[in-house]
């Protein structure tokens, strides 16, 4: 499907079926983040693949919301990698992790799979529960699976403010 007509399509799934995602689908959702364009192409995001059940359990307790997906995957940033702006010390991090997470959904949803970008999370509860995450700044928990029988968009999904709302020409 051509780029407009995906990204009008993707909704945040928030029902997933228990249909397993396949390796090969994971590997193209991994690339993309990998393809992100990041700051100074510092690649500070990092992803963490969470599949197993003990590791979904442990990431469930972390979030303010629910879906029971197959797999999450988790995105932070190393602040130590990432490029810092020389007049405010602004650090990009978050940024870049961010447009691998849109990218990661954006290409989640070309191949049939659904996601959800949750930011409702204890950050320092799911430090705790992966000291692999050690140093780094997690921003997201991507649930990710294909979409249960009767998953639909949110009755809000379509409803945005006028372009002209959003858009200056100066």
């Amino acid at each position: 499907m051509d780029f407009a007509t995906l990204s009008a399509a993707r909704y945040s799934l928030r029902k997933f079926s228990d249909r397993p995602v396949e390796p090969e689908k994971l590997a193209v959702v991994l690339e993309a983040a990998h393809n992100a364009p990041t700051a100074h192409n510092n690649q500070p995001q990092r992803v963490f693949v969470l599949q197993s059940r003990e590791a979904l359990e442990k990431a469930d307790e972390c979030m303010d919301s629910h879906f029971a997906p197959p797999m999450i995957l988790a995105v932070a940033y190393d602040p130590e990698v990432a490029w810092k702006r020389a007049q405010d010390g602004k650090n990009h991090g978050e940024i870049d992790a961010s447009i691998a997470c849109a990218q990661i959904m954006l290409q989640a949803a070309d191949l049939g799979l659904g996601t959800t970008y949750v930011g409702m999370f204890d950050p320092d509860k799911l430090l705790a529960a992966f000291p692999e995450m050690a140093g780094l700044v997690p921003i997201a928990l991507i649930p990710i699976g294909y979409p249960a029988e009767g998953a639909h968009p949110a009755r809000l999904h379509t409803t945005r403010i006028p372009l002209e709302e959003m858009v200056q020409t100066l």
